[in-house]
């Protein structure tokens, strides 16, 4: 079955045809390692790992590669401002390579609490001066780059379709920009490829070049780790809407100027994740975290559960009512599930609904919809709902395989009611029998009778 997936690029939905039979090479935008991700970082990351789920569950073998940001990534996203990391480092007084280092961590930590799972490679940026170099140095040798007081600049107006990820024309792009700060830029559009360090100050992360010491632009790591791991072109790049305009329109210009060929083949982006009904900002206190969501009572899966219903090119808002509401909803799905005689069929039908929703532009929401559904049907047998329902998480990733009914402590008194219980209905003396269950309630437990005999479950 066909994977349709909406590229970006061409505003449109397109079958998904690999470069290489049965592989896919997947580069998404990794973190910038001075603070804490959020919660509005996490939705891509989840979109990341649904897609990649979704590759898998379809037959394909998926080499995904995440970068880590750990210099070159100024304060105002552009080419003016501090660097993130020596900002963080002067107001904390740690090292900006200790800042990175610890961050890196607690981002892979939150990985692991939502069940994402980790990319096959996860390169550091610091580790790849030489090839963002060699990739600076080829663009300079093209004639695609100019030089300013400040660093090595790439010159936009040299690519006829640039702006093209974003359907914005460069001359609607400069009418569009920013006051620039840099009056040496030729155009408001050009960015850093290399920027050199201050000469009133040492940096702590900077590196000797052709040009001077200085340090990368944020946007040439991308182009050149990216090549490095997949090769050019490869199969999928993802990201943030908000990467499209710049960060992303970079990456295209840079790789195709070198190279000419394209970076990527399909790019997908996700929307924003809104908080009660508008931005997260500093200033509102509603920048949370995974740790924010713990600390109010709800585990990181019921906010994997949350990010399930809604369709990655749509809007989502989060609320603390609706991580309540998702909590609640994850908690009666493991119930179902774990009452469920073990099986290993999986349902066709169930299972070809499912597979249309994921490769209809991975629509998670019908997918999950179908789970609901095939968990209240009458028609499905048990041991088949409890096996289509893991296949289903081979996708969802809510750990349904790991579930585990927790091992009552039944006392002594419990046992020999349960024991005279089953004797009476045996006996076929059901007022006795149903005594006995009034019993075994006033203890806490409530029993009931299956195909394979009386099943204790406790009450408090």
């Amino acid at each position: 079955m066909n994977m349709k997936l909406y590229n970006t690029l061409t505003r449109q939905k397109e079958d998904f045809k690999p470069i290489i039979d049965g592989k896919v090479g997947f580069y998404s935008c990794g973190p910038t390692v001075y603070l804490r991700a959020h919660i509005g970082n996490h939705r891509a990351n989840v979109f990341n790992d649904l897609l990649k789920r979704a590759f898998t569950i379809n037959g394909y073998e998926v080499k995904h590669v995440m970068n880590i940001t750990d210099v070159g990534h100024l304060v105002d996203d552009g080419d003016d401002g501090e660097d993130k990391m020596e900002k963080t480092s002067r107001k904390t007084g740690e090292t900006a390579w200790d800042i990175a280092e610890k961050y890196t961590e607690f981002f892979m930590q939150d990985l692991e609490r939502l069940n994402i799972i980790t990319p096959n490679v996860m390169p550091k940026a610091t580790a790849h001066i030489e090839q963002q170099v060699d990739l600076i140095k080829t663009l300079e040798e093209k004639g695609f780059t100019y030089k300013t007081s400040d660093g090595i600049y790439f010159d936009t107006s040299k690519l006829d379709d640039y702006g093209k990820l974003s359907g914005q024309k460069l001359d609607d792009k400069q009418e569009g920009a920013r006051v620039e700060k840099n009056p040496e830029k030729k155009n408001a559009t050009d960015f850093a490829l290399w920027k050199f360090s201050p000469k009133d100050e040492q940096r702590q992360m900077e590196w000797e070049s052709p040009w001077g010491i200085g340090f990368p632009g944020w946007h040439i790591e991308c182009s050149a780790m990216s090549e490095e791991y997949l090769g050019v072109p490869f199969d999928i790049h993802t990201g943030g809407i908000d990467h499209i305009p710049v960060h992303h329109t970079n990456e295209i210009a840079q790789t195709e100027a070198a190279r000419g060929k394209p970076l990527a083949n399909i790019w997908m982006h996700n929307e924003f994740l809104q908080v009660d009904g508008g931005k997260m900002s500093k200033s509102l206190g509603n920048v949370y975290s995974i740790d924010d969501i713990q600390d109010k009572g709800f585990e990181p899966l019921a906010y994997r559960y949350f990010l399930l219903g809604a369709h990655y090119k749509q809007t989502q808002n989060f609320t603390w009512e609706s991580i309540e509401a998702a909590q609640n909803a994850l908690n009666k799905l493991r119930k179902m599930i774990i009452e469920l005689p073990r099986g290993d069929e999986v349902s066709e039908g169930y299972l070809k609904k499912f597979i249309e929703h994921i490769n209809d532009d991975l629509d998670i929401p019908g997918a999950l919809s179908d789970l609901w559904l095939m968990l209240k049907d009458d028609q499905v047998p048990d041991e088949m709902k409890y096996a289509t329902a893991l296949k289903f998480d081979e996708v969802f990733g809510l750990g349904f395989a790991d579930l585990k009914k927790e091992k009552l402590e039944v006392p002594d008194e419990v046992h020999d009611l349960l024991e005279l219980r089953k004797k009476a209905r045996e006996e076929k003396n059901w007022e006795v029998s149903d005594q006995i269950r009034d019993q075994i309630k006033e203890h806490g437990f409530e029993v009931k009778d299956l195909e394979t005999g009386q099943v204790l479950e406790s009450l408090v």
